[in-house]
């Protein structure tokens, strides 16, 4: 929701984000509590209209949308058991159990929450950003030279995290 929104200093990373998306270079997926948290967060600012359209324009920019299973909301409560006391949101926790699902570590997030989580890479999007324009600045958490793997895109506060699992 960064790169859709205001001026923040994650915007331009974002927007880089979602453009590498839309031009083939990042290969990405969401689950659909993405989409739930889009028509929830612009809902609750009764902006039907923008809510429907970035939905809309997930769904045709994203090639795969993960559903969350059954399977996957029992491990989003077992996650709940051990994280929720850490302030880690249940959203958060089903994004990760479909993640586990589907073999996924790493997540592109400003939410450092996420580097509570064991088993989970965050991925700052300026990280990323920076070391995809500069060469650096990414450390660990930069995706270049590890070929496709996947991993989960977000995006974080003040407004709900915008999330996509899977990139190369």
């Amino acid at each position: 929701m960064y790169a859709a929104g205001r001026d923040h200093p994650y915007k331009e990373a974002c927007v880089w984000v979602m453009t590498e998306v839309a031009e083939g270079r990042l290969g990405v997926a969401i689950d659909t509590e993405v989409i739930q948290e889009i028509l929830y967060r612009y809902g609750q600012l009764q902006e039907w209209e923008i809510a429907t359209t970035l939905a809309t324009g997930l769904f045709d920019l994203v090639p795969v949308v993960y559903p969350v299973s059954k399977a996957d909301a029992r491990m989003a409560v077992e996650l709940f058991k051990q994280y929720a006391p850490q302030g880690i949101k249940a959203r958060d926790l089903i994004h990760v159990a479909v993640m586990r699902s589907h073999g996924l570590t790493r997540i592109i997030s400003t939410d450092r929450h996420f580097d509570r989580i064991a088993g989970v890479e965050r991925v700052d999007p300026n990280a990323l950003w920076s070391h995809a324009h500069h060469g650096s600045g990414g450390g660990s958490h930069a995706a270049g030279g590890r070929g496709p793997t996947p991993t989960m895109v977000a995006e974080a506060a003040p407004t709900p995290p915008l999330r996509m699992i899977g990139y190369e």
